[in-house]
């Protein structure tokens, strides 16, 4: 199924992502290669296990079908808006939302990004061990990504005369996944309830907040918004946050929007007064305050440091 009818193929049949191997060169999916920029495949079967999809090119892809969905990024930049906010996926990085995030994808002119949606009740049986939450791969994993990606698309193609292959090399890249939010685990212990089940459901909660915290570094986010999307009082989302994550919403949201006008002074010439609008600050004096109490140094000599080491480096 199209999820946009241009007919546009790539031009470019490889991928080179820096940092990825001495060779740095990965061939783009097949998928990639001889179709439109954004693509939804399935296994042409009455209840698909999962769509497999894949966007670059300035390729733009909205999933036709909801579903708890996770994305990785291979080269170049993708923007990603959802429930959750706005994201800037990077090489290597990934993103998992729930089934209701709605997520829509612009690729940039480099970008390449694929991605995996678990529609229906096929979601809750084939990722037992998948959160939301937003991370990094290391090059090697985002290598075995991609095998396990293509192998799955393939087979999925051929679903209708082997489905238990087909179901297999979708595990297989599930599995994979999921290892990357090994690190979570701690952060899970630390949730409220007895059984772990219910620790994993409260911290998937969390990691929806906290995720619309990170794509929402625009402006100030209120706690009644957080509460609403996780279903929990607000009493309760402020004090398990601060439970899990050592900061409360309200201050995540600062640090976020602080770290935000971090990457604006360095990589624009706006005036510091519009860097701080930008970050959802009411005017020039509170935004300097809180970035003066966060990195103890001014915002104006923030940007000549990293301007200076840039003249530096040559």
């Amino acid at each position: 199924m199209y999820a946009n009818p241009s007919s546009a193929p790539f031009a470019n049949p490889s991928l080179v992502t820096p940092g990825l191997s001495p060779r740095g060169v990965i061939p783009l999916p097949p998928s990639m290669t001889r179709r439109p920029p954004g693509i939804e495949l399935s296994a042409p079967v009455a209840e698909p296990l999962a769509r497999w999809c894949a966007v670059g090119r300035s390729g733009q892809l909205r999933p036709a079908e909801r579903g708890f969905s996770i994305w990785f990024q291979l080269r170049g930049r993708t923007r990603l808006t959802a429930r959750e906010g706005a994201f800037d996926l990077g090489p290597g990085e990934w993103l998992a939302l729930e089934r209701d995030s709605a997520p829509d994808l612009q690729a940039g002119a480099q970008g390449a990004t694929l991605g995996l949606v678990l529609p229906g009740d096929a979601a809750s049986r084939s990722r037992p061990d998948l959160l939301p939450g937003h991370g990094r791969m290391t090059p090697r994993d985002l290598r075995i990504a991609l095998r396990l990606w293509r192998n799955g698309q393939r087979l999925a193609t051929l679903a209708g005369r082997d489905p238990l292959q087909a179901q297999r090399a979708l595990q297989s890249l599930l599995v994979h996944l999921a290892a990357q939010q090994r690190g979570m685990e701690a952060a899970i212990a630390r949730c409220p309830g007895r059984s772990i089940r219910r620790k994993r459901q409260v911290f998937g909660r969390m990691q929806r907040a906290r995720l619309f915290l990170e794509g929402n570094r625009h402006r100030v986010v209120r706690l009644t918004e957080l509460a609403e999307l996780t279903s929990f009082s607000s009493w309760y989302l402020s004090k398990t946050y601060h439970c899990i994550y050592d900061e409360s919403p309200q201050a995540a949201s600062v640090r976020l929007r602080l770290e935000r006008a971090c990457e604006l002074l360095a990589q624009s010439d706006c005036a510091i007064g519009e860097v701080g609008a930008a970050c959802g600050f009411d005017n020039s004096c509170s935004f300097a305050r809180a970035f003066r109490a966060r990195f103890r140094i001014t915002a104006s000599a923030y940007r000549e440091s990293v301007r200076a080491e840039r003249h530096a480096r040559g």
